[in-house]
């Protein structure tokens, strides 16, 4: 049985909370039904998005399918992805901390990750194999410091700050996906860009280790990610249900 990943960097974030939301309710936004065209020309059987604005309640996956992927584009054939996965992210969330250094503290660079407003840039999984999302782990919370080895600028941010900074910019997932007898595990991510700081080189280190977590959770001899955490719900571990 031969299985098709993919993952796309698909730009469905928006400026304002909710406006992605009322694109997908349309059904007609131009750039929305290309890129429904380009998932349909592909057909993976899993389906990493990255950069799809994250809402509580997944609504906007469910209107992602139903009016743009169920929906055949430009003479393309319909795709159908019976199961998803999405769950909250770091980017926009308040840290409470001035992060960017520049003397106050709110706005986007003082978010945990990146962002207007939480959710921004979030991350969805879609399959037609079944996901088993009692088992999955997210390493959201995971704090920098926690990573052996770690490559945390801390004469830029402090001593205060650097143990309190988290590792991903959005998050890290475990998503197991069950083929037939088989069960295959996603690692799902989107570091942070390397670039948009300064000479302290924050988000090009930022960017190395949430790189080097999933190599480091991948290679026997290293500390597992287990190791420096245990996800559970409430603390990085985050449970949902097929939208």
């Amino acid at each position: 049985m031969n299985v098709r990943f993919a993952t796309y960097n698909a730009s469905l974030n928006r400026a304002t909370e909710g406006e992605l939301l009322e694109d997908l309710a349309t059904g007609e936004d131009v750039q929305i039904k290309a890129i429904a065209q380009v998932i349909q020309i592909n057909n993976p059987d899993v389906l990493l998005i990255n950069e799809f604005d994250h809402d509580a309640d997944h609504r906007g996956i469910d209107l992602f399918r139903r009016n743009y992927l169920e929906v055949g584009q430009n003479g393309r054939s319909p795709v159908h992805y019976p199961y998803a996965y999405t769950a909250p992210v770091n980017t926009g969330v308040p840290s409470g901390l001035d992060l960017n250094r520049d003397g106050t503290v709110g706005g986007p660079d003082d978010a945990w990750g990146f962002g207007e407003f939480p959710g921004q840039y979030g991350m969805v999984v879609l399959s037609r194999y079944p996901i088993l999302t009692h088992q999955v782990r997210t390493f959201r919370d995971l704090r920098w410091a926690s990573m052996p080895g770690n490559l945390i600028p801390e004469s830029f941010y402090g001593s205060e700050i650097a143990p309190q900074l988290r590792l991903s910019s959005k998050s890290h997932w475990d998503v197991p996906v069950q083929v037939g007898s088989t069960t295959i595990h996603l690692l799902a991510a989107h570091p942070t860009p390397p670039s948009f700081d300064g000479p302290e080189d924050r988000n090009g280190r930022r960017n190395h280790d949430e790189i080097r977590l999933w190599a480091d959770y991948l290679s026997p001899g290293r500390p597992p990610a287990g190791s420096w955490t245990t996800p559970a719900p409430g603390a990085g571990c985050t449970p949902a249900s097929p939208s």
